[in-house]
């Protein structure tokens, strides 16, 4: 019988939070060689036992590979763990949260120190990492070169998403979707506080809630199609004047009920302010040109 003699990539792994050791963990089980390093030594102890290579400074770990994978709480605890590090033909893939200007930044860091770079933003909870049914995934960004030769060991915790040459870009789209996901939160807020005094009991709301959501949720296509278009009245059924004069309805709503606006109404001041440009007839797109300065 044939054996699989495909030697698995060798990785580096600084940073064992709750993601950096689900991370681990998931590399761990498939096989690859893991050497370990976090400012806690307890964590890095319980990932030995299960087979990794647990290194005593981050500058040991980044000598013993060649790919490494850095998790960590923020783009400064990035600098102060590299700090001293020989990055010199490294290939450094960074999953620590940031904005893009820093990923952008330390993409030039990184060349300077004669490293390749990755950046990424995981679009994920550990409980999703090494599970493929949960859907989670990350994106990157920077040298398409770097992203193909590691895209098979990268892709093992998470599913992959080259999101362009940019190093910014990874942290843009992360920062997109969780904006779009907070704007979700705040609207499901508003609607569980319209009832909570009341004799409905939340779990009912919550699926046509969530239906709801989801129905409406294809919009996002419409609105891509009207930036890219620059024409904001192409399938419009609700239009901005219609839906500006309905806000009293949702405003005296919460009044009655005792519920704060607040998250309503930036939204519907917007939506005003864009139907004094407008004759009307256009939809929602439109506020989104009223937020880029």
């Amino acid at each position: 019988m044939a054996q699989n003699t495909v030697e698995k990539t060798s990785v580096t792994l600084l940073g064992l939070g709750a993601m950096g050791t689900a991370l681990a963990r998931t590399w761990l089980a498939t096989g690859h060689p893991l050497t370990v390093w976090n400012r806690t030594p307890a964590r890095v102890a319980a990932l030995a036992a299960d087979g990794a290579s647990a290194a005593d400074s981050a500058a040991e770990a980044v000598a013993a590979n060649t790919l490494i994978v850095v998790c960590l709480l923020d783009d400064a605890s990035v600098d102060e763990a590299l700090a001293g590090t020989d990055l010199a033909d490294k290939d450094l893939v960074n999953l620590t949260t940031s904005t893009p200007a820093q990923a952008r930044a330390r993409a030039e860091w990184a060349r300077e120190r004669g490293a390749r770079y990755l950046d990424g933003g995981i679009m994920a909870v550990p409980p999703m990492i090494g599970v493929p049914e949960a859907g989670g995934y990350v994106f990157y960004s920077g040298s398409r070169e770097l992203f193909e030769r590691h895209k098979e060991t990268l892709g093992i915790p998470a599913a992959t998403t080259y999101v362009g040459e940019d190093a910014g870009f990874a942290a843009l789209h992360d920062v997109a979707l969780l904006s779009g996901m907070y704007g979700m939160f705040a609207g499901t807020a508003h609607a569980f506080a319209l009832i909570r005094n009341e004799d409905i009991d939340p779990a009912s709301l919550a699926p046509l809630l969530a239906d709801w959501l989801v129905a409406m949720a294809p919009a996002v296509h419409q609105t891509a199609d009207h930036l890219r278009s620059s024409d904001f009245t192409t399938g419009v059924v609700s239009n901005l004047a219609m839906q500006v004069a309905g806000t009293p309805t949702f405003l005296s709503t919460a009044e009655q009920q005792g519920v704060s606006p607040e998250l309503l109404s930036p939204y519907f001041e917007l939506m005003r302010r864009r139907l004094t440009e407008d004759n009307g007839e256009e939809g929602l797109t439109g506020v989104i040109d009223l937020l880029v300065q």
